[in-house]
């Protein structure tokens, strides 16, 4: 069998890269909703961004884990920058003092906030690993291979 027939159409890669958007950005969202409408909302766009963004990275490099986990923690440093002002910071006190004050709620507030992304990243690739166990020959097979190997001498 020739590459070429048995690599994906690139309506397929289409189809497969809105599925990975909309997987991730539906499982955020849904892990969002326990904090409110509004942090499921923004969740969910995240979501959205890191499923467009993790299924070409997963195409271009399959075996690198770091690249996806520091993904992950990109897409949450964006989700971060959107957020509002998480403590008031005490204005008359020395700098040490100011920061032990407003740290913890900030890093829960963080934890919070990440936890629908990283859930969602949790959720993606876990299916992606079920699906190439129950369908081998659509999700890992030759056309995979060659397309790993297009990157190695």
């Amino acid at each position: 069998m020739s590459q070429a027939a048995t690599a994906p159409s690139r309506q397929q890669l289409r189809l497969r890269s809105i599925a990975w958007a909309l997987g991730a950005g539906v499982a955020a969202l849904l892990l969002g909703l326990p904090l409110g409408l509004e942090a499921a909302l923004r969740a969910g766009g995240c979501g959205l961004l890191y499923g467009l963004l993790a299924f070409h990275l997963q195409r271009v490099d399959p075996d690198d884990s770091h690249l996806q986990a520091g993904l992950v923690g990109a897409v949450c440093g964006i989700h971060s920058l959107g957020l509002p002002a998480l403590a008031d910071w005490p204005a008359h006190s020395p700098l040490a003092t100011a920061v032990m004050a407003v740290a913890p709620t900030v890093m829960m507030e963080l934890i919070r906030t990440w936890l629908p992304l990283v859930g969602a990243a949790l959720v993606l690739h876990g299916a992606r690993l079920v699906a190439q166990r129950v369908l081998p020959s659509r999700t890992a097979g030759p056309a995979a291979g060659a397309q790993a190997s297009t990157h190695r001498p």
